[in-house]
């Protein structure tokens, strides 16, 4: 009895995986341009705080690459204003507001995550509806909630409004439901109590989701303009964003340049965040997708 002999299978090219080259082109294209419409101004921006005195930055004769790339833009950011305390305030709200958000996001996350008691669903419900009401529609009951809590021109009153987020809670609730329920019976049968199962269960379980809201806690806290405006008032007290917009102020002689270069400092330290935790990120946002 004789058998027909399998030809061996054509191997596809790699790139006809991804579609036809026409398509690939297109994809490539539509990536290139939202890569110049999200990098394109931050670039720009580096690439002024570059350029000397006599470059213009703004206008018809302006060119995108410094002629004479120099750094005394910065070195005038820093002479002109105290960044080092700017920095250390804007550390020091970053830091409660990152662990603020982790402990009460967790412990609610988890809470919320657990059937069986009266009240979970509406809590869920005021929390998704907080949401929906802008900062800017509770900002002044918030300011005199503060004053009257003697926080006016402190640093703990910059942190209390945002100690812990509703959508970083809904996003650990989501992570902790992902946590199949035998696992967890299985580590009650070993008589693992609630502490335990919490800590050496389902932390590790969210791990992307905790670095996300890490990420977004400490974007949001760094970024934060417009309340410490409205609640700091000397400069001891500044953070770095609010404190580096006092460079165009005409006092210090407006200088193009010199703006250029504190907004590129102050965003330096979020993409060097971002960049060393991008992979536990991507990977948090889709294991911690809000559930219902």
């Amino acid at each position: 009895m004789t058998t027909a002999v399998e030809k061996p299978r054509r191997l596809m090219p790699r790139w006809r995986e991804y579609g036809r080259p026409g398509e690939l082109a297109v994809r490539y294209l539509l990536l290139l341009l939202v890569l110049g419409i999200t990098v394109g101004p931050l670039v720009w921006q580096f690439l002024a705080s570059l350029k000397g005195v006599g470059e213009d930055v703004f206008g018809a004769d302006a060119s995108l690459l410094p002629h004479h790339p120099t750094l005394r833009a910065y070195r005038e950011v820093f002479s002109q204003v105290p960044v080092a305390t700017y920095i250390r305030n804007s550390l020091i709200v970053v830091v409660l507001s990152i662990v603020s958000q982790l402990v009460f996001s967790t412990t609610a996350g988890y809470m919320l995550s657990k059937p069986g008691w009266k009240g979970r669903k509406a809590v869920w419900v005021v929390l998704v509806a907080s949401m929906m009401f802008p900062f800017e529609s509770i900002m002044v009951s918030l300011f005199l909630s503060i004053r009257d809590l003697g926080l006016v021109d402190n640093l703990a009153g910059v942190w209390l409004p945002g100690f812990v987020g509703a959508i970083n809670v809904l996003l650990m609730r989501g992570a902790f439901l992902a946590v199949p329920r035998e696992i967890e019976d299985s580590a009650m049968l070993d008589g693992a109590n609630e502490w335990q199962r919490f800590r050496y269960l389902y932390l590790p379980s969210a791990w992307g989701a905790i670095m996300v809201v890490t990420v977004n806690t400490f974007i949001s806290a760094w970024d934060d303009f417009l309340w410490p405006l409205i609640v700091l008032r000397s400069e001891s007290h500044m953070t770095l964003t609010l404190g580096l917009s006092r460079l165009q102020s005409s006092s210090f002689g407006y200088d193009q340049r010199v703006v250029m270069a504190g907004s590129v400092i102050s965003v330096i330290p979020v993409l060097v965040l971002f960049v060393i935790t991008q992979r536990w990120f991507y990977r948090g946002v889709s294991a911690g997708a809000v559930k219902l």
